[in-house]
């Protein structure tokens, strides 16, 4: 039975993966700050008939990241998919609103987002697994969402960041996938039903875990038509990204 962690799995896409994973019969080690939505999801995925190891992590406070996995592997027996999928939203105004906003998006979707695939790894490499770090990043990082600059920023230096370290254990036996979503209807999200494109956090996990099992190094959900505006998007003019979003 592999052994998959996941970080932020108390809602939305992680939650998503969790039932994704349980249904596909993988032990999870589940995490969050809400560790009563974790033993309420556990619960429901009782009729699994797989291990559940959950505890409370807020990543934020990134020094915890690498104890709670540790104990986490004990108790699983090991860890086979690490997937740093903890992160925060915010619209912010440039020059407008609360700088400390910014601060937060950035600790939590870059610095501990970092955090979690440094302590994948050293536990990988601490106990000779030839493991697979997972980074959930977003189709923001190939063109910026004005109001969300922070975000943006925060995804596509977590992006950079993944493909650097991919290149660097490239012979080392450990692979490194990162995900790109397009926009994904969760709670964390008000009114995601005026961006284009939109699918359901259940659809998302379906195609992230297909290409986690298969090791694609780029995933991209839903496939179409990102794929193709990944690439596009930074030879549109401003005012229609502007527009559109």
């Amino acid at each position: 039975m592999k052994k998959v962690l996941i970080t932020g799995a108390s809602s939305g896409i992680g939650e998503a993966m969790a039932i994704e994973y349980a249904n596909r019969g993988y032990a999870l080690g589940l995490v969050a700050r809400r560790l009563d939505r974790l033993d309420a999801l556990k619960d429901k995925l009782a009729g699994k008939g797989v291990q559940i190891v959950t505890r409370s992590l807020d990543v934020a406070n990134d020094q915890d990241i690498l104890p709670t996995f540790e104990s986490i592997a004990d108790e699983l027996g090991g860890l086979d998919i690490v997937i740093a999928n903890a992160g925060v939203t915010a619209i912010n105004r440039t020059g407008r609103d609360d700088f400390e906003n910014e601060r937060r998006v950035i600790q939590i979707n870059l610095i501990s987002a970092m955090a979690t695939v440094d302590a994948a790894v050293r536990i990988y490499r601490e106990r000779g697994i030839k493991g697979q770090v997972v980074g959930i990043s977003s189709v923001s990082a190939f063109r910026g969402i004005p109001g969300s600059a922070a975000y943006s920023g925060s995804k596509a230096g977590f992006s950079n960041y993944l493909g650097a370290v991919r290149m660097e254990l490239r012979n080392k036996g450990i692979s490194v996938s990162v995900v790109h979503p397009g926009f994904v209807a969760t709670e964390l999200s008000d009114n995601m039903e005026k961006f284009p494109f939109v699918i359901t956090a259940e659809k998302a996990a379906e195609a992230i875990v297909s290409g986690i099992d298969k090791k694609t190094a780029n995933i991209i959900v839903p496939k179409m038509p990102w794929s193709i505006l990944s690439r596009a998007i930074n030879f549109m003019p401003d005012a229609l990204v502007a527009k559109v979003f």
